[in-house]
């Protein structure tokens, strides 16, 4: 079964997939959001990768580094052994700035014997939509476009570079390198060199988890998810992507196929608690500079999702050409949804606010600037909350009066109101406390269904939906309240299912889903700990971590019946919620402030 068996490096500034196998299969450079260079993983003729390849008689295994976005990746035989250490470079240049270049690099590291492969390098630009050729230069391959000769990248190499393009058998008898470029280096580059990046990075996020809150259980899932959600920051913006892929479909043969690589700021923001949560408060002081440069002017709105860069244009496309995710068309590049109306995205954003407010004081500018933001905001949501919306599911034809909806707006002017109070602006802060009042009146009437006892997906129907469990994670009612709790039963006994949670099952635009969103379960686990249902949600928790691929890394969605993982990946989404479930079931490892890590 093909469980997404990648894993994962990346700098902050773009990422790539490396099969278990060792085989590139997914890379976009110079940027995250760039057009692919590598993307076997939509089509498996087209889409181009960048292997190193060996005989039948080797085993393959592949692990991280420990603490570390570094991958090893161990090829074995009676004829000797070799390892590929994978890397994107990432460390301090200075006090203040990072040396994250777009490259990869490929450490090929004698461990014993004399082993041999061959090195597969085919890229395909632009997803796989024009023809490349290669060239030979004195200390480099440059492959090209035919279509845009200007669009090229460099291999550099300690290996002969014919027997690289011509795919010779190489017998390994030293240690070698591959290191693969967006630009043309401007210093030489030899295993020395490459051995020195590798021990820098490697450095870097040995000390970046180092900073860490350390946990006394579960501490390698958490430390895992914290990585993935590190290397998902754009480092230049301070953006948080929802995923490093396209198009990889929630169910095989199905067409609910998007492409991820943008920032909701739903997402982000729950990222970014998360982060804050761990320790790590420079990710959301850089959030919060993304969340200022995507506001021009004090007239500009919000949109659910932007670029990486703050982009507001997200066209979506469809690519014919590339046959997709296992034959699963259409493979999509943007994302129509920046043009809904999704009412939820504002309590996420201002929860993270409030607590940007609490942790960071800042100058005079930067508060105000900030506060300009929340009234802002507080102006949508008071003149928004009443109508509907497409909700957190991304609906994208009909619009309802979704519960949750109603619950994030609560979110979004309860915080506003907090903040007004923190900074001393009394006008505000009761005009915002109203509306949050008749807000959550409103859905105390219209939410909760008397005759099934639960609240319920939308005002206007019956069904059950998975995000009525993050009703008290954000303080709208308390756990123990019996409304709550009425709820969180009704949803498992609606939802649950072979140890995995359905979004709903009532139809969407694209029919029923036939899969699980993986947050939803980590959602339940959460809401039954609330509830007291501790060691139910304890037993659920441990065999969904069973569910992760060979590294512990997590998709989008999961099947019931085969437990594969589906959908983009990694997705914070997934990760996030790890770590905020695995940290209800263990207790912080105690270290004195006064001693720094």
């Amino acid at each position: 079964m093909d469980n997404l068996n990648y894993g994962v490096i990346g700098n902050c500034r773009s990422a790539a997939l490396v099969s278990k196998y060792g085989s590139i299969d997914w890379c976009c450079l110079p940027d995250f959001d760039s057009p692919s260079i590598f993307a076997k993983l939509l089509d498996n003729e087209k889409g181009g990768f960048f292997s190193i390849s060996v005989g039948d008689n080797y085993t393959i295994s592949q692990k991280y580094i420990n603490r570390t976005n570094v991958l090893c990746t161990e090829f074995k035989s009676d004829d000797g052994t070799f390892e590929v250490i994978d890397f994107m470079p990432r460390y301090k240049s200075n006090d203040i700035d990072y040396f994250a270049p777009a490259e990869i690099y490929r450490y090929i590291k004698l461990i014993s014997g004399k082993p041999t492969f061959r090195v597969q390098y085919f890229p395909a630009f632009n997803y796989a939509r024009e023809d490349v050729s290669n060239i030979i230069e004195d200390n480099y391959i440059k492959t090209y476009s035919r279509q845009t000769p200007t669009d090229c990248i460099y291999l550099y190499s300690s290996l002969n570079f014919n027997d690289i393009l011509n795919k010779v058998e190489i017998t390994l008898t030293e240690n070698h390198f591959l290191l693969l470029s967006y630009n043309q280096k401007l210093i030489d580059i030899d295993i020395v060199r490459v051995y020195m990046d590798f021990q820098r990075t490697k450095v870097y996020w040995l000390n970046w988890t180092n900073h860490s809150k350390k946990y006394e259980k579960y501490s390698d899932p958490i430390t895992r998810s914290l990585l993935v959600l590190k290397i998902m920051s754009f480092q230049p913006t301070g953006a948080f992507l929802a995923a490093l892929t396209t198009s990889i479909p929630e169910t095989i043969g199905e067409v609910r196929n998007w492409d991820y690589r943008f920032c909701w700021l739903r997402d982000a923001s729950m990222s970014v608690e998360t982060m804050l949560k761990m320790g790590h408060y420079y990710s959301a002081q850089s959030f919060m500079d993304y969340v200022k440069g995507i506001l021009k002017s004090k007239t500009d709105t919000f949109q659910v999702m932007y670029g990486i860069r703050g982009e507001r244009e997200l066209s979506e496309t469809e690519l014919p050409h590339l046959s997709g995710y296992e034959n699963s068309r259409p493979v999509r590049i943007g994302n129509a949804a920046f043009y809904q109306k999704q009412n939820d995205i504002f309590g996420y954003l201002l929860n993270v606010v409030y607590q940007y407010y609490q942790n960071f004081p800042g100058t005079l500018d930067e508060i105000e600037d900030m506060w300009e933001i929340v009234r802002n905001i507080s102006l949508t949501v008071s003149t928004h909350w009443e109508k509907p919306d497409k909700g957190i599911w991304e609906i994208r034809n009909d619009e309802h009066h979704f519960v949750f909806s109603k619950v994030m707006s609560w979110v979004a002017m309860d915080r506003a109101s907090n903040i007004a109070k923190l900074l001393n602006q009394k006008y505000y802060m009761e005009a915002w406390r109203s509306i949050a009042n008749d807000i959550k009146e409103d859905i105390l009437k219209n939410g909760w269904n008397d005759e099934l006892q639960t609240f319920t997906q939308t005002y206007d129907n019956s069904e059950l939906d998975a995000s009525l469990l993050l009703m008290s994670e954000y303080g709208f009612i308390a756990a123990n309240d019996l409304k709550y709790q009425n709820t969180v039963i009704a949803v498992k006994n609606a939802l649950f299912y072979q140890g995995l949670v359905y979004r709903y099952k009532n139809s969407d635009d694209f029919g029923k889903p036939t899969s699980s969103f993986t947050i939803c379960t980590f959602w339940l686990i959460q809401a039954l700990f609330r509830i007291g249902m501790k060691e139910e949600a304890k037993n659920i928790f441990e065999n969904l971590l069973t569910y992760g691929n060979h590294l512990g890394l997590f998709s989008e969605d999961i099947d019931f019946s085969t437990k594969r993982l589906l959908g983009n990946f990694p997705q914070a989404y997934s990760h996030l919620a790890l770590i905020n479930t695995a940290t209800l079931f263990s207790e912080e490892k105690f270290i004195p402030k006064y001693i720094k890590p």
